[in-house]
């Protein structure tokens, strides 16, 4: 990938609940994480998401979770690896269906949150998430968090010949080794849209970003990951989107 991509979750309504600005943020976004039924989602939201991307042409993401619907994903669980890859085979293939009936398919894959954070912290995990994505086959990326090394997550991805996409996101805090601080400490979420998309921009440059601790942290990304839950952020999406088109135009 020759640009820094716009990645954003998507598709997290759920039954008569509404969740997010979808058809306002999806014209601005290059990647659609779409969520596949466990942390929220069903298959009506899916097969409306997808005909959403599909029109604004952007690239659909299965965004596996584990099944905690009430927790929105954002609680750990204990599985074991074989757990995971049979959680992740079973909604990258229920999005893949979906897409297929339209004519499409799934381009990638992007767990979601705490299954996300678990696999960056567990190296048997992501292990077993790396081979679940090589075994379903069609040659799908995997994003997962860019961090100050990335070095055992790109052996892994060698390993099983699994392409890496690694994603920063632009409203979040950062510790020392670029991990994302947990939002339950303050200030680990961005909320000022001029700040946000300072951020976004420096990560966009190759330019060092400041950590938790103060120090400096420079990440490798090749896809940026926005969000589309307000109006705030729809307009900073747009804008992000704006700055980096100019900068790609230089």
């Amino acid at each position: 990938m020759s640009r820094l991509l716009l990645n954003c979750d998507i598709g997290e309504s759920y039954g008569n609940w509404t969740m997010g600005l979808d058809a306002q943020v999806m014209p601005f976004i290059d990647c659609a994480n779409v969520a596949c039924g466990y942390h929220a989602g069903d298959p009506s939201i899916m097969r409306k998401t997808v005909t959403l991307a599909l029109a604004n042409d952007v690239r659909i993401g299965a965004h596996p979770a584990y099944p905690d619907l009430v927790g929105f994903g954002r609680r750990s669980m204990a599985c074991t690896p074989q757990e995971i890859q049979d959680l992740l085979h079973y909604q990258i293939g229920a999005l893949d269906g979906i897409c297929r009936a339209q004519g499409t398919r799934v381009s990638y894959v992007k767990p979601h949150g705490a299954m996300y954070n678990d696999m960056m912290t567990n190296p048997e995990q992501l292990r077993a998430v790396i081979q679940a994505i090589a075994a379903y086959g069609g040659d799908l990326p995997l994003m997962l968090l860019a961090m100050r090394d990335n070095s055992v997550a790109q052996a892994l991805g060698d390993e099983y010949g699994v392409e890496l996409w690694f994603e920063a996101f632009a409203d979040r805090a950062y510790d020392s080794a670029g991990r994302l601080v947990s939002r339950q400490l303050p200030g680990a979420v961005h909320h000022e849209p001029e700040r946000i998309v300072e951020q976004a921009l420096t990560i966009a440059r190759g330019d060092n970003l400041v950590a938790s601790d103060g120090s400096s942290l420079r990440l490798h990304a090749n896809t940026l990951c926005v969000h589309g839950d307000n109006a705030s952020s729809v307009a900073a999406v747009q804008r992000i989107r704006e700055a980096l088109d100019r900068q790609s135009a230089v």
